[in-house]
Protein backbone atom coordinates (compact mmCIF):
# COMPACT_ATOMS: atom_id res chain seq x y z
CA UNK A 1 0.00 0.00 0.00
CA UNK A 2 1.29 3.37 -1.09
CA UNK A 3 2.13 5.89 1.45
CA UNK A 4 -0.66 7.97 0.87
CA UNK A 5 -2.85 5.24 1.26
CA UNK A 6 -2.06 4.22 4.70
CA UNK A 7 -2.07 7.68 6.44
CA UNK A 8 -5.64 8.49 3.81
CA UNK A 9 -8.75 8.41 6.73
CA UNK A 10 -12.16 7.05 5.59
CA UNK A 11 -13.66 9.42 3.71
CA UNK A 12 -16.85 11.15 5.00
CA UNK A 13 -20.28 12.94 4.23
CA UNK A 14 -20.40 16.61 4.96
CA UNK A 15 -23.27 18.43 4.92
CA UNK A 16 -24.10 22.12 4.49
CA UNK A 17 -27.75 24.02 4.59
CA UNK A 18 -27.45 27.67 4.21
CA UNK A 19 -23.42 27.83 4.99
CA UNK A 20 -24.33 25.66 8.26
CA UNK A 21 -22.58 22.63 8.59
CA UNK A 22 -25.52 20.26 10.09
CA UNK A 23 -23.95 17.81 13.22
CA UNK A 24 -26.30 17.50 15.52
CA UNK A 25 -28.56 15.13 12.57
CA UNK A 26 -25.61 13.33 10.86
CA UNK A 27 -25.63 10.64 13.09
CA UNK A 28 -29.23 9.81 11.87
CA UNK A 29 -28.07 10.24 8.51
CA UNK A 30 -28.95 6.48 6.64
CA UNK A 31 -27.82 7.18 3.08
CA UNK A 32 -26.23 9.87 0.78
CA UNK A 33 -26.51 9.73 -2.95
CA UNK A 34 -25.85 11.86 -5.55
CA UNK A 35 -26.19 11.34 -8.95
CA UNK A 36 -24.53 13.24 -11.61
CA UNK A 37 -24.16 13.06 -15.73
CA UNK A 38 -23.36 14.69 -18.65
CA UNK A 39 -26.97 15.30 -19.78
CA UNK A 40 -29.13 16.07 -16.86
CA UNK A 41 -29.02 17.93 -13.61
CA UNK A 42 -26.96 16.37 -10.47
CA UNK A 43 -29.21 15.25 -7.64
CA UNK A 44 -29.38 14.18 -4.60
CA UNK A 45 -30.97 12.41 -1.88
CA UNK A 46 -30.85 12.06 1.66
CA UNK A 47 -32.44 9.32 3.99
CA UNK A 48 -32.19 10.12 7.73
CA UNK A 49 -34.06 7.98 10.21
CA UNK A 50 -36.26 10.19 12.71
CA UNK A 51 -38.19 10.18 15.72
CA UNK A 52 -40.42 11.89 18.03
CA UNK A 53 -39.02 13.49 20.86
CA UNK A 54 -40.54 14.26 24.46
CA UNK A 55 -41.91 17.75 23.39
CA UNK A 56 -43.90 15.92 20.10
CA UNK A 57 -41.99 17.36 17.58
CA UNK A 58 -39.47 15.31 15.25
CA UNK A 59 -36.30 15.24 15.26
CA UNK A 60 -35.39 15.97 11.76
CA UNK A 61 -38.57 17.35 10.17
CA UNK A 62 -39.04 19.72 12.84
CA UNK A 63 -35.16 20.39 13.05
CA UNK A 64 -36.23 23.73 10.74
CA UNK A 65 -33.29 22.42 8.62
CA UNK A 66 -34.36 21.12 5.34
CA UNK A 67 -36.77 23.45 4.03
CA UNK A 68 -37.79 23.52 0.02
CA UNK A 69 -35.06 26.40 -1.54
CA UNK A 70 -32.03 26.37 1.25
CA UNK A 71 -29.11 26.44 -0.49
CA UNK A 72 -27.43 23.13 -0.06
CA UNK A 73 -24.06 21.26 -0.31
CA UNK A 74 -22.70 18.19 -0.05
CA UNK A 75 -18.73 17.43 0.32
CA UNK A 76 -16.86 14.34 0.71
CA UNK A 77 -14.57 14.85 3.59
CA UNK A 78 -11.13 12.80 3.58
CA UNK A 79 -9.75 14.14 6.87
CA UNK A 80 -7.27 17.01 5.85
CA UNK A 81 -9.32 17.88 2.58
CA UNK A 82 -12.47 17.81 1.32
CA UNK A 83 -13.73 17.77 -2.07
CA UNK A 84 -17.14 19.19 -2.98
CA UNK A 85 -19.82 17.08 -5.21
CA UNK A 86 -22.50 19.08 -5.88
CA UNK A 87 -24.10 22.47 -4.61
CA UNK A 88 -27.65 23.60 -5.51
CA UNK A 89 -30.96 24.17 -3.44
CA UNK A 90 -33.66 21.42 -1.42
CA UNK A 91 -36.05 20.75 -3.98
CA UNK A 92 -38.67 18.45 -2.22
CA UNK A 93 -38.93 16.97 1.77
CA UNK A 94 -41.24 13.51 2.17
CA UNK A 95 -41.52 12.46 5.45
CA UNK A 96 -42.47 8.64 6.14
CA UNK A 97 -44.46 8.31 9.47
CA UNK A 98 -46.21 4.57 10.25
CA UNK A 99 -49.24 4.40 11.95
CA UNK A 100 -48.21 2.24 14.65
CA UNK A 101 -44.71 2.64 16.17
CA UNK A 102 -41.63 1.61 13.47
CA UNK A 103 -38.64 2.98 11.32
CA UNK A 104 -39.79 6.62 10.61
CA UNK A 105 -37.89 8.63 7.95
CA UNK A 106 -37.41 11.33 6.36
CA UNK A 107 -36.38 11.80 2.72
CA UNK A 108 -34.84 14.95 1.12
CA UNK A 109 -34.42 15.50 -2.24
CA UNK A 110 -31.96 18.16 -3.34
CA UNK A 111 -30.82 19.48 -7.25
CA UNK A 112 -27.76 21.31 -8.47
CA UNK A 113 -27.89 25.44 -9.20
CA UNK A 114 -29.57 24.98 -12.68
CA UNK A 115 -32.70 24.73 -10.64
CA UNK A 116 -32.63 28.31 -10.19
CA UNK A 117 -32.78 28.41 -14.29
CA UNK A 118 -35.73 26.17 -14.06
CA UNK A 119 -38.75 27.85 -12.50
CA UNK A 120 -40.27 30.38 -15.32
CA UNK A 121 -42.03 29.57 -19.13
CA UNK A 122 -40.52 31.85 -21.32
CA UNK A 123 -41.55 32.96 -24.30
CA UNK A 124 -38.73 35.27 -25.95
CA UNK A 125 -37.54 36.09 -29.70
CA UNK A 126 -33.90 36.20 -29.03
CA UNK A 127 -32.56 36.48 -32.71
CA UNK A 128 -33.96 38.31 -35.67
CA UNK A 129 -32.58 38.74 -39.14
CA UNK A 130 -31.41 42.15 -38.52
CA UNK A 131 -30.11 41.40 -35.10
CA UNK A 132 -28.43 38.42 -34.57
CA UNK A 133 -26.79 37.00 -31.06
CA UNK A 134 -24.64 34.14 -30.93
CA UNK A 135 -25.36 30.92 -28.11
CA UNK A 136 -22.55 32.14 -26.20
CA UNK A 137 -24.48 36.04 -25.93
CA UNK A 138 -28.05 34.12 -25.04
CA UNK A 139 -26.40 31.84 -22.42
CA UNK A 140 -24.48 34.81 -20.98
CA UNK A 141 -27.84 37.18 -21.09
CA UNK A 142 -29.39 34.41 -19.47
CA UNK A 143 -27.74 32.83 -16.89
CA UNK A 144 -25.27 36.09 -15.43
CA UNK A 145 -27.47 37.18 -13.02
CA UNK A 146 -26.96 34.13 -10.84
CA UNK A 147 -23.45 32.54 -11.96
CA UNK A 148 -20.51 32.64 -13.97
CA UNK A 149 -20.55 31.88 -17.18
CA UNK A 150 -17.65 29.84 -19.49
CA UNK A 151 -19.03 29.47 -22.57
CA UNK A 152 -17.87 29.65 -26.55
CA UNK A 153 -19.74 31.54 -29.02
CA UNK A 154 -21.34 28.75 -30.75
CA UNK A 155 -23.88 29.00 -33.96
CA UNK A 156 -25.24 32.97 -34.98
CA UNK A 157 -28.65 32.29 -35.08
CA UNK A 158 -30.92 34.49 -37.76
CA UNK A 159 -33.76 33.25 -36.19
CA UNK A 160 -34.24 31.76 -32.76
CA UNK A 161 -37.39 31.73 -30.16
CA UNK A 162 -37.59 30.37 -26.50
CA UNK A 163 -40.80 28.81 -25.33
CA UNK A 164 -39.53 27.07 -22.31
CA UNK A 165 -38.30 27.39 -19.48
CA UNK A 166 -34.77 28.28 -19.81
CA UNK A 167 -32.61 25.53 -18.32
CA UNK A 168 -34.83 23.36 -21.03
CA UNK A 169 -33.83 26.17 -23.53
CA UNK A 170 -30.11 26.23 -22.87
CA UNK A 171 -29.58 21.73 -23.06
CA UNK A 172 -31.19 22.36 -26.42
CA UNK A 173 -29.13 25.21 -28.01
CA UNK A 174 -26.21 22.80 -26.57
CA UNK A 175 -27.19 19.60 -28.39
CA UNK A 176 -27.99 22.66 -31.06
CA UNK A 177 -23.72 23.24 -31.04
CA UNK A 178 -22.26 19.87 -30.08
CA UNK A 179 -21.77 21.42 -26.40
CA UNK A 180 -22.17 20.14 -23.35
CA UNK A 181 -24.21 22.47 -20.71
CA UNK A 182 -24.00 22.00 -16.95
CA UNK A 183 -23.66 24.21 -13.86
CA UNK A 184 -20.98 23.21 -11.49
CA UNK A 185 -19.84 25.21 -8.45
CA UNK A 186 -21.84 28.72 -9.19
CA UNK A 187 -20.57 28.36 -12.83
CA UNK A 188 -22.21 27.77 -16.19
CA UNK A 189 -20.34 25.92 -18.55
CA UNK A 190 -21.56 26.06 -22.46
CA UNK A 191 -18.90 24.68 -24.49
CA UNK A 192 -17.57 21.78 -26.64
CA UNK A 193 -16.16 18.81 -24.79
CA UNK A 194 -12.86 19.30 -23.16
CA UNK A 195 -10.50 16.14 -24.34
CA UNK A 196 -7.43 18.07 -24.15
CA UNK A 197 -7.49 18.60 -20.58
CA UNK A 198 -5.12 17.38 -17.63
CA UNK A 199 -6.80 14.31 -16.02
CA UNK A 200 -7.85 13.67 -12.95
CA UNK A 201 -6.47 11.10 -10.34
CA UNK A 202 -6.52 7.74 -12.07
CA UNK A 203 -8.28 4.69 -11.84
CA UNK A 204 -6.45 1.83 -11.07
CA UNK A 205 -6.46 -2.11 -11.14
CA UNK A 206 -4.43 -4.82 -10.29
CA UNK A 207 -1.80 -2.22 -9.42
CA UNK A 208 -1.45 -4.22 -5.67
CA UNK A 209 -1.48 -1.14 -2.98
CA UNK A 210 -2.16 1.21 -5.93
CA UNK A 211 -5.82 -0.63 -6.70
CA UNK A 212 -8.31 1.64 -6.16
CA UNK A 213 -10.89 0.19 -8.52
CA UNK A 214 -13.56 -2.71 -7.29
CA UNK A 215 -15.25 -3.68 -10.42
CA UNK A 216 -14.88 -2.53 -13.83
CA UNK A 217 -16.80 -3.95 -17.12
CA UNK A 218 -16.05 -2.95 -21.13
CA UNK A 219 -18.98 -2.75 -23.55
CA UNK A 220 -17.17 -2.14 -27.39
CA UNK A 221 -19.71 -1.97 -29.74
CA UNK A 222 -18.90 -1.94 -33.05
CA UNK A 223 -22.19 -1.16 -35.11
CA UNK A 224 -22.33 1.84 -34.20
CA UNK A 225 -21.85 3.77 -37.49
CA UNK A 226 -18.30 5.56 -38.10
CA UNK A 227 -19.98 8.36 -40.33
CA UNK A 228 -23.26 10.46 -40.79
CA UNK A 229 -24.81 10.86 -43.83
CA UNK A 230 -27.31 13.72 -44.53
CA UNK A 231 -28.92 14.52 -47.26
CA UNK A 232 -29.90 17.91 -48.22
CA UNK A 233 -32.71 19.18 -50.25
CA UNK A 234 -32.51 19.68 -53.61
CA UNK A 235 -32.49 23.62 -55.21
CA UNK A 236 -34.55 24.10 -58.28
CA UNK A 237 -32.88 22.22 -61.02
CA UNK A 238 -29.54 20.75 -58.91
CA UNK A 239 -29.99 17.49 -57.55
CA UNK A 240 -30.44 16.74 -54.40
CA UNK A 241 -26.73 16.77 -51.95
CA UNK A 242 -25.18 13.96 -49.27
CA UNK A 243 -23.05 14.83 -47.00
CA UNK A 244 -20.84 12.91 -44.57
CA UNK A 245 -19.90 13.61 -41.17
CA UNK A 246 -17.44 12.09 -39.14
CA UNK A 247 -16.44 12.57 -35.44
CA UNK A 248 -13.85 15.35 -35.08
CA UNK A 249 -13.27 14.60 -31.38
CA UNK A 250 -9.30 14.41 -30.27
CA UNK A 251 -8.79 10.59 -29.74
CA UNK A 252 -8.28 9.38 -26.32
CA UNK A 253 -6.02 6.49 -27.12
CA UNK A 254 -3.75 5.58 -30.30
CA UNK A 255 -6.08 3.75 -32.65
CA UNK A 256 -9.86 5.56 -33.77
CA UNK A 257 -12.63 2.78 -32.57
CA UNK A 258 -13.88 2.66 -36.15
CA UNK A 259 -13.90 -0.47 -38.97
CA UNK A 260 -12.21 1.99 -41.13
CA UNK A 261 -9.16 -1.08 -41.02
CA UNK A 262 -11.31 -3.79 -41.45
CA UNK A 263 -11.69 -3.80 -45.70
CA UNK A 264 -15.43 -3.61 -45.31
CA UNK A 265 -17.51 -0.81 -46.99
CA UNK A 266 -17.74 2.51 -45.38
CA UNK A 267 -20.43 2.34 -42.31
CA UNK A 268 -22.88 4.88 -42.84
CA UNK A 269 -26.16 5.92 -41.19
CA UNK A 270 -28.75 8.50 -42.68
CA UNK A 271 -29.98 11.12 -40.99
CA UNK A 272 -33.36 12.68 -41.17
CA UNK A 273 -32.70 16.38 -41.79
CA UNK A 274 -32.68 17.63 -38.29
CA UNK A 275 -34.92 20.47 -37.15
CA UNK A 276 -32.88 23.64 -37.17
CA UNK A 277 -33.18 27.74 -38.08
CA UNK A 278 -30.13 27.73 -40.30
CA UNK A 279 -28.10 25.38 -42.80
CA UNK A 280 -25.25 25.72 -39.90
CA UNK A 281 -27.38 24.36 -37.23
CA UNK A 282 -28.33 21.57 -38.96
CA UNK A 283 -24.75 20.94 -39.98
CA UNK A 284 -23.61 21.09 -36.34
CA UNK A 285 -26.56 18.72 -35.30
CA UNK A 286 -25.32 16.17 -37.95
CA UNK A 287 -21.68 16.67 -36.86
CA UNK A 288 -22.98 16.51 -32.90
CA UNK A 289 -24.76 13.17 -34.04
CA UNK A 290 -21.14 11.55 -35.19
CA UNK A 291 -19.08 12.45 -32.51
CA UNK A 292 -21.65 10.99 -29.90
CA UNK A 293 -21.69 7.81 -32.14
CA UNK A 294 -17.96 7.37 -31.97
CA UNK A 295 -17.92 6.95 -28.26
CA UNK A 296 -17.99 2.83 -29.40
CA UNK A 297 -16.68 1.82 -26.14
CA UNK A 298 -18.58 2.31 -22.49
CA UNK A 299 -16.85 0.88 -19.43
CA UNK A 300 -19.11 0.67 -16.22
CA UNK A 301 -17.23 0.42 -12.42
CA UNK A 302 -16.96 0.98 -9.09
CA UNK A 303 -14.83 2.85 -6.92
CA UNK A 304 -13.75 2.94 -3.42
CA UNK A 305 -13.48 6.70 -2.40
CA UNK A 306 -11.07 6.05 0.48
CA UNK A 307 -8.93 4.58 -1.70
CA UNK A 308 -9.13 6.56 -4.40
CA UNK A 309 -9.03 10.09 -2.48
CA UNK A 310 -11.15 12.49 -4.57
CA UNK A 311 -14.44 13.21 -5.80
CA UNK A 312 -14.61 11.77 -9.46
CA UNK A 313 -15.98 14.42 -11.21
CA UNK A 314 -18.16 14.26 -15.01
CA UNK A 315 -17.23 16.24 -17.50
CA UNK A 316 -13.52 15.39 -17.51
CA UNK A 317 -10.63 13.06 -18.44
CA UNK A 318 -9.22 10.37 -16.17
CA UNK A 319 -6.62 7.53 -16.73
CA UNK A 320 -7.64 4.19 -16.16
CA UNK A 321 -5.21 1.40 -15.58
CA UNK A 322 -4.21 -1.99 -15.05
CA UNK A 323 -6.41 -3.84 -17.74
CA UNK A 324 -3.94 -4.29 -20.51
CA UNK A 325 -2.84 -2.04 -23.48
CA UNK A 326 -6.26 -2.65 -25.78
CA UNK A 327 -8.27 -0.75 -23.36
CA UNK A 328 -6.13 0.94 -20.69
CA UNK A 329 -5.97 4.76 -21.27
CA UNK A 330 -8.09 7.90 -21.07
CA UNK A 331 -11.92 8.10 -20.77
CA UNK A 332 -14.23 10.87 -20.48
CA UNK A 333 -16.85 10.26 -17.34
CA UNK A 334 -19.94 10.08 -18.59
CA UNK A 335 -21.76 9.72 -15.09
CA UNK A 336 -20.76 9.01 -11.77
CA UNK A 337 -23.30 8.26 -8.51
CA UNK A 338 -21.70 9.06 -5.27
CA UNK A 339 -23.06 6.84 -2.24
CA UNK A 340 -22.28 7.50 1.22
CA UNK A 341 -23.71 4.18 3.89
CA UNK A 342 -22.56 1.92 6.10
CA UNK A 343 -20.56 0.24 3.94
CA UNK A 344 -18.56 3.29 3.34
CA UNK A 345 -17.88 5.95 0.03
CA UNK A 346 -18.50 4.60 -2.94
CA UNK A 347 -18.31 6.02 -6.51
CA UNK A 348 -20.11 4.33 -9.36
CA UNK A 349 -19.03 5.72 -12.86
CA UNK A 350 -19.26 5.35 -16.67
CA UNK A 351 -16.72 6.47 -18.63
CA UNK A 352 -16.33 6.92 -22.92
CA UNK A 353 -14.00 6.04 -24.71
CA UNK A 354 -13.84 6.56 -28.71
CA UNK A 355 -10.44 5.09 -29.11
CA UNK A 356 -8.00 1.69 -28.53
CA UNK A 357 -4.24 1.88 -27.49
CA UNK A 358 -2.99 2.41 -23.95
CA UNK A 359 -1.96 5.48 -23.08
CA UNK A 360 1.30 6.74 -20.76
CA UNK A 361 0.46 5.73 -17.81
CA UNK A 362 1.86 8.14 -15.37
CA UNK A 363 4.90 7.11 -13.11
CA UNK A 364 3.42 8.67 -10.21
CA UNK A 365 -0.21 9.32 -9.71
CA UNK A 366 0.50 11.96 -7.04
CA UNK A 367 0.98 14.23 -9.75
CA UNK A 368 -1.97 13.67 -10.86
CA UNK A 369 -4.53 13.92 -7.56
CA UNK A 370 -4.30 17.55 -6.75
CA UNK A 371 -5.48 18.37 -10.77
CA UNK A 372 -9.45 19.26 -11.25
Amino acid sequence: MSNTQDFRMPAQCRITVDGEEIVEQMPYLVEATVETGRKEASVCTLVFDTMRLEDETWQIQDAGIFIPWKSFMIEADFGDYSEEIMRGYVKEIRSDTPEKMGKAQVIVFCQDESLLLDREHIRKAWSKEDETMTDGDIVTEIASDHFSVESEPGLTNISLNQDSTSVQFLRDRAEANGYEFYVRAGTVYFKPLQLDEDPQASIMLYKGGRTNCLSFSIQHDGHKPDEIGLMRGAETGTDAEQETFTSDLTLLGNDAANSASMGLEQFIWQMPRPGGSSLEEVKARAQARANENAWKIIADGELDGSLYGHVLLTHKLVGVYGIGDTYGGLYYVAKVAHVFSQSGYRQSFRLLRNATGQNTEPESDDSLAAVR
